[in-house]
């Protein structure tokens, strides 16, 4: 089953990444009080995501073959699915708990990510492993444990 295994937010760029249980995602803005929705991001106005994703599958890769961190947060995302190639969502809309998210676009890492995390993140991040950004369609609560399920492509959903 796919599932929300973590979830974290930032108040203000460059902030530490805050664990939370449970997280508001607000239609057309993002998840309640993190920088993005909040109008507070590093990227701000230039290259903006609602909502990240990243693979926990991804990050375990990278605690086991490398020393850099990634389990608090440190890799910056959102959301740390467990169970979905979160690739095969794109061009896809799904539910995450009580939310509806659409697929956007990849989320490569930035050297930006280093100057407030760790030497070596962008690298380590790289091949496929920065995750996703995804837009909010329909407000609603996503909580650690919800499944993760592709409601309908991005092209069924549009006249």
């Amino acid at each position: 089953m796919s599932a929300v295994e973590n979830i974290f937010i930032a108040p203000v760029g460059g902030s530490e990444m805050q664990r939370a249980e449970e997280i508001e995602a607000v239609e057309g803005k993002g998840l309640q009080g993190d920088r993005y929705a909040e109008r507070t991001g590093y990227w701000t106005g230039y290259d903006e995501c609602q909502v990240t994703l990243i693979e926990a599958e991804g990050l375990d890769e990278i605690r086991a073959k490398t020393s850099v961190q990634v389990a608090e947060g440190q890799h910056r995302r959102n959301i740390v699915t467990r169970g979905v190639d979160i690739r095969s969502l794109t061009g896809k809309r799904f539910r995450v708990g009580d939310a509806l998210l659409e697929y956007d676009r990849p989320r490569p890492p930035c050297k930006y990510i280093q100057s407030v995390s760790e030497r070596g993140m962008t690298k380590a991040l790289g091949r496929n492993r920065g995750g996703i950004c995804a837009r909010v369609v329909q407000s609603g609560t996503i909580r650690v444990g919800d499944a993760i399920e592709v409601v309908t492509s991005l092209s069924e959903s549009r006249p």
